[in-house]
């Protein structure tokens, strides 16, 4: 099931992270509802910060900063409290561990729901082991009359929202990695094209679809090129995959192919496009391990004309699919031994995930076609 309002699709290519929300967000009221006690020992430093009196807006408190360490346990002490009348409220607290200049929901580490006067909250949290080195930001929001879960650039009437400085260490330097936005794209220089990685870390969210991150892939059609096929079939999580020009506009977009699952796959037409962006990413917050292969049609050659039988993704990690039935096809490795038949006539989807990494051979019974299979793992 398509899980994307594509008019919100359209919206979101338009808009780029560049810096933290700190413009017209939070409390635009001094009074009531505000943060008044936060506490933090690191792995050095320490933050013991008092609240109050209110203060509009977004309160630049970075000074105040404690290193934390990859995989360490820490102890955030906050107590949600009131500079005047006590009403009812939420809060919420983000550290941006991914350093993408934006607070995701993946990076919640807390939230609470009361009345003040309470207790203080405590937030017992693990730095992932995937943080990257550097500094960031960890930021507090107290919203009067509000609901979880909280948009951290949101503005409202009461309450307070406090940016604190963090220093990430023992964790993954990012330095070399390519791809995690459109100004240092990966670049595909061939076709066929297969590139396997992990969105899990060292890549930040760019795009706004959806809150998990994303890697871009830069693509030059060649002239000859009629089509391109993408495939993320096998992938470990849930993805989403889009082609949008140099402009922003979506070209194709794809949540989950018919033929692999919850892994997306989409064809689209190269004529009149000048550079693309191949862009992947997990639908809401997944991520994970993914392969993305990469296959063309060409014009004006007859060998690759589309009236003739072909199979995509090719190569493959598992699965093809078929551009129209040939009867019953005999799968063969490159070295002669016949595997198995398959009845196209029944489906035009056929999995090879039995079968190890190699080259193979997909014939008709007739042997009036023959297409040369590599399967990758």
């Amino acid at each position: 099931m398509i899980k994307l309002l594509l008019g919100a699709f359209l919206c979101y290519f338009s808009v780029a992270f560049s810096q933290y929300c700190t413009l017209n967000v939070g409390p635009t009221s001094t009074v009531d509802s505000n943060v008044e006690l936060v506490q933090i020992s690191g792995a050095s430093g320490n933050i013991n910060y008092t609240g109050c009196p209110g203060i509009v807006g977004v309160q630049d408190l970075t000074a105040l900063s404690v290193s934390l360490n990859a995989g360490g346990n820490y102890l955030l002490n906050v107590k949600f409290g009131t500079c005047g009348g006590n009403y009812a409220g939420v809060g919420e607290v983000w550290i941006d561990f991914d350093q993408n200049d934006n607070f995701d929901p993946y990076e919640s580490i807390g939230t609470w729901t009361g009345t003040p006067p309470v207790a203080t909250s405590s937030f017992n949290f693990v730095v992932p082991a995937t943080a990257q080195n550097g500094i960031t930001r960890m930021r507090i929001m107290q919203r009067e009359a509000g609901a979880l879960p909280l948009n951290p650039c949101g503005t409202y009437s009461w309450g307070s929202v406090m940016d604190f400085g963090i220093t990430i260490g023992n964790g993954i330097d990012c330095t070399g990695f390519v791809g995690d936005d459109q100004n240092d794209p990966i670049l595909v220089n061939n076709m066929p094209y297969v590139d396997a990685r992990d969105n899990s870390y060292c890549y930040s969210n760019n795009n706004y679809v959806y809150p998990s991150p994303d890697i871009y892939y830069k693509f030059d059609p060649n002239p000859l090129i009629h089509s391109v096929h993408a495939s993320l079939c096998g992938s470990s999580f849930d993805t989403f995959m889009s082609v949008v020009d140099m402009n922003g506009n979506v070209i194709a977009f794809n949540d989950d192919a018919t033929n692999c699952g919850s892994q997306s796959a989409l064809t689209f037409e190269t004529a009149g496009l000048g550079s693309v962006y191949i862009i992947v990413e997990g639908w809401g917050i997944e991520m994970g391990n993914y392969t993305l292969t990469l296959d063309a049609d060409y014009v004006g050659l007859e060998e690759n004309d589309l009236t003739r039988f072909r199979v995509f993704p090719n190569p493959t990690i598992g699965s093809i699919s078929l551009n129209k039935a040939i009867g019953t096809a005999r799968l063969y490795h490159v070295n002669g031994t016949f595997l198995g038949s398959y009845n196209t006539d029944h489906s035009l989807v056929l999995d090879l995930t039995p079968y190890q990494a190699g080259s193979y051979f997909l014939q008709s019974e007739d042997g009036s076609v023959t297409e040369k299979i590599s399967l990758v793992k």
